[in-house]
């Protein structure tokens, strides 16, 4: 694959009917969903998944997407979702970009960037990232 940038983490998977919507093609929001999928299994991946969020009392939540569809995707293809994280100020925030690709033909379908924030869950305040996310979260910085 011709991927923006090196050593991706990436997931396969393939586009149901439920993704399609009245055009034909893949609405919107299933590249919104995968994304999601594909960066809740990196930071699972980098030992943070949802219960080591709940045992530190703390989550990354998106304060911006900024998505550029560059190609359509259409029922029973094979797409490969690809993140990186692009930056972490090793407090409250971090970058994640992201790439989808058909691989038969290995159009890029779209490229995305996303902002997040470390907020305490218990409260929902902005709080600064743990050692865990600091850590965790740093092994992923390209």
């Amino acid at each position: 694959m011709n991927w923006d940038h090196p050593l991706p983490f990436t997931e396969t998977l393939r586009v149901s009917d439920a993704d399609i919507d009245a055009l034909g093609h893949a609405n919107n929001t299933a590249y919104v969903r995968w994304m999601e999928r594909c960066a809740w299994r990196h930071s699972a991946a980098l030992g943070l998944d949802i219960e080591a969020y709940h045992a530190l009392d703390r989550a990354m939540v998106v304060l911006k997407h900024e998505l550029h569809y560059l190609a359509a995707a259409f029922a029973d293809e094979e797409l490969v979702v690809a993140t990186w994280i692009m930056n972490s100020d090793a407090k409250l925030r971090l970058t994640r970009h992201f790439q989808i690709v058909r691989p038969v033909d290995a159009v890029t379908l779209l490229r995305a960037r996303s902002e997040y924030a470390c907020i305490e869950i218990s409260s929902g305040k902005p709080k600064r990232m743990p050692p865990a996310f600091i850590e965790g979260y740093g092994k992923g910085v390209i």
